[in-house]
């Protein structure tokens, strides 16, 4: 499709937080080719949870949006919904671009006709049923990244190519940069591991005495690194824990940086380590191998980072594709038995160059 200079004002739908707003990336930039002279505002929720940076502290000024509108997760409340309705009728969009996750179809019906009624005739990204679902490769095992799902939706836009880096550009400013080297301080001269232990969800917890042990034996295999710890502000405890038993320089940055200053400082990273997290795609989209004990609440692929480097320790459970915040499963065997030796074995091949693996072990 070439550049519509007609369209004058393009509304987005996308709701999430970090990772959610970090994956879709290569949509917005394929959304702002497309339609170079509309206003673009993002219809979005504003996160109340602390650990869940808002997309507008992910998008800053980089120039993808223009402008926000504010929606209530799950609210049924009919005056709330005449209010947004309203706001949308004012605003008058050309064409509204759906880039939301992955929805029961009765659900995105009923987007669809509400901003119909809202007045707009266009909506972009809502098809059928099945093709809005993550495609299977049965040679992989593994299902579409967010990211490709998102992009192949956009298709009649053009290729949002999430395989090419320079999709993912956040448009970081001289301050943010600054920011970021600031916090780095001095080891900026040494090569860099991040780690960012913590995570909102406890369904994804690897356990703070785990990753003290793994943080423990990767210093001892590769002395002369720095060591940078990441997440929200209340996560700080949990990662001055997993440091305990690092001996070469480190600094604890949780909650001192934003989500745009952390992906500036990630640019010196050599490899990240963590749970699936927002930090984890926001290494992702500065190129950086990913080294990730990745919890089996959705099925293996959907959620994976972006990049052909990074190492991928995922164990199918019976209980795969649970998609609970809190795991109800005795043990919590899909990330229980996730073992050290399996996430240093995977390190090891990121810090060597391999080329990216996930490793699927079936846990009865």
């Amino acid at each position: 499709m070439q550049p519509d200079p007609t369209i004058r004002r393009v509304l987005i739908h996308r709701l999430g937080s970090l990772g959610d707003t970090v994956v879709a990336l290569p949509c917005f930039h394929l959304i702002a080719r497309a339609f170079p002279n509309a206003e673009r505002r993002l219809l979005t929720n504003f996160p109340v949870h602390s650990k869940a940076p808002a997309a507008a502290s992910v998008l800053g000024d980089s120039g993808m949006v223009h402008g926000y509108m504010r929606y209530t997760v799950g609210t049924r409340n009919p005056l709330e919904l005449l209010r947004l309705a309203a706001e949308i009728r004012r605003f008058a969009p050309d064409v509204v671009v759906y880039l939301m996750p992955v929805r029961p179809w009765k659900a995105a019906k009923r987007d669809r006709l509400f901003f119909r009624l809202a007045g707009v005739k266009r909506v972009i990204g809502i098809s059928s049923e099945q093709e809005m679902k993550p495609c299977f490769d049965e040679a992989t095992g593994l299902y579409e990244r967010e990211a490709e799902r998102l992009s192949r939706l956009m298709a009649e836009l053009g290729d949002a190519n999430p395989a090419d880096l320079a999709n993912w550009n956040l448009a970081l400013n001289d301050q943010e940069h600054q920011a970021a080297d600031e916090a780095l301080g001095s080891l900026r001269e040494f090569p860099v591991i991040v780690c960012g232990p913590g995570t909102k969800m406890p369904s994804k917890d690897w356990g703070q005495d785990d990753w003290q042990v793994l943080l423990g034996r990767i210093d001892a295999m590769y002395p002369g690194h720095a060591l940078v710890l990441v997440g929200a502000r209340e996560e700080f405890d949990v990662a001055e824990h997993a440091a305990r038993q690092w001996t070469g320089p480190w600094v604890n940055l949780c909650g001192r940086l934003g989500p745009r200053e952390t992906a500036a400082m990630l640019e010196y990273a050599k490899i990240f380590l963590g749970p699936d997290s927002g930090p984890m795609h926001l290494a992702a989209s500065v190129g950086v191998p990913c080294v990730i004990p990745f919890a089996a609440t959705v099925p293996p692929g959907v959620w994976f980072p972006q990049g052909d480097k990074n190492q991928i320790v995922y164990h199918r459970t019976y209980c795969t594709g649970c998609r609970l915040e809190h795991c109800n499963v005795e043990g919590h065997p899909c990330m229980s038995s996730l073992t050290v030796e399996e996430m240093e074995a995977a390190f090891d091949r990121a810090m060597n160059g391999r080329d990216g693996n996930t490793i699927i072990v079936r846990i009865s």
